[in-house]
């Protein structure tokens, strides 16, 4: 790809290619040497360590392992860039204090920092026979260890309060049109936790279901409540969205399509989307999870390229760059035959790092890489 000349944030001659793989450099593995697959971490970043959690499998690399896929955290010291020490967050049929789960995968963490002294771990156990079910462990950054026992996240709909599992979510969407059938399983909490006037804010998913939703965390930190569902047009295939808001308040997320590019939709107050259409600053992406963050008035939004490299699915990942979320500059372009997936980007005391799923089997997703992808001031 040829350097793209700077439109006022980016400098002449900037090459994102060669700025990817300086990133690429630096990174480090995350997954424990006995990890075959792992995937879809996120992370947050506390003094001088980041806690990132992700999904692994000790048998065959991507994460289609089933029941042996399990949830842990990892603690990486920030100024060595060391993996210090991996806790196990779940696991199929671990009997915690107060209940034992059922046999089924452990799935898609998330977590978020809800006081000074504690990170709560959100996790998702499916599996044959039950309806899968959202939980929490919270993790005790005094003593470094989780708690015994584990607790079920809520959700709120129009129709009133429920445990966070998919059906209550489906029928929520169902009320207002949506036509595609229930699942019982793969809803979770998807994109990162995002604040906006105090509050806190996450796209919601069902990516089997292929529905999508942005809510917000009560200050409980326990109940999910639905503000407003985009899953038009239903004869696309939308799910893993990335959501943010624009400088003049507007709403916009990005939504993965099944049936090929990214398509965006906005709202003026969460509740009530747009129908989803591409723009054309994406104009070749592939079903994958899109990123969306805003880092000191600079919005940079992430999505794979359809292009592959040495035959290695989602081998090329862009970051564009905007202060008004409309017009689009090209930043970072990572391009490798390890592939480049499922990112999650913070920033932290000046830094903005970053943890990525990547692969030595062609495009499978086997590791979780972790490193700094620049200064933010």
């Amino acid at each position: 790809m040829q350097p793209i000349e700077g439109q006022g944030l980016l400098p002449l001659g900037w090459d994102p290619e060669a700025a990817g793989d300086s990133v690429l450099a630096g990174l480090i593995r995350v997954s424990a040497p006995c990890v075959k697959g792992a995937h879809d971490a996120e992370f947050v970043c506390v003094e001088s360590h980041a806690y990132i959690v992700e999904h692994d499998n000790d048998v065959e690399p991507g994460h289609g392992a089933g029941v042996h896929e399990y949830c842990v955290l990892a603690v990486v010291n920030l100024e060595t860039l060391a993996v210090e020490k991996t806790h196990l967050l779940a696991k199929s049929e671990q009997a915690f204090d107060n209940v034992t789960l059922p046999l089924g995968m452990c799935f898609v963490p998330r977590i978020l920092q809800i006081d000074e002294q504690t990170l709560r771990c959100f996790f998702a156990s499916q599996g044959a026979g039950y309806e899968e079910q959202i939980w929490y462990r919270d993790f005790d950054l005094g003593r470094q260890t989780f708690d015994g026992s584990i607790h079920k996240a809520k959700l709120k709909t129009a129709a009133g309060g429920f445990d966070m599992q998919p059906r209550p979510f489906h029928a929520d969407a169902a009320a207002q049109g949506f036509t595609k059938p229930a699942k019982a399983s793969g809803f979770y909490p998807f994109d990162s936790f995002k604040q906006f006037d105090g509050r806190i804010y996450v796209a919601l998913n069902n990516y089997p279901g292929r529905q999508n939703a942005l809510a917000l965390l009560h200050d409980d930190f326990v109940t999910f409540e639905v503000l407003g569902h985009y899953n038009e047009p239903q004869t696309e295939q939308l799910s893993e969205s990335a959501v943010n808001r624009l400088p003049d308040g507007t709403w916009m997320a990005i939504c993965r399509n099944e049936n090929g590019n990214y398509h965006f939709t906005t709202s003026q107050d969460g509740r009530v989307w747009s129908v989803a259409e591409e723009r054309s600053c994406v104009p070749n992406g592939l079903p994958s999870k899109p990123t969306f963050e805003e880092f000191d008035g600079v919005y940079q939004l992430g999505w794979q390229e359809d292009s592959c490299i040495d035959g290695c699915n989602r081998s090329v990942f862009n970051i564009d760059v905007s202060r008004d979320g409309m017009t689009w500059e090209r930043k970072y372009r990572f391009a490798t035959p390890n592939s480049f997936q499922y990112p999650s980007f913070h920033e932290h005391r000046g830094t903005i790092w970053l943890a990525v799923s990547q692969s030595d089997h062609k495009g499978s997703s086997d590791r979780i890489m972790f490193g700094k992808l620049e200064d933010s001031r």
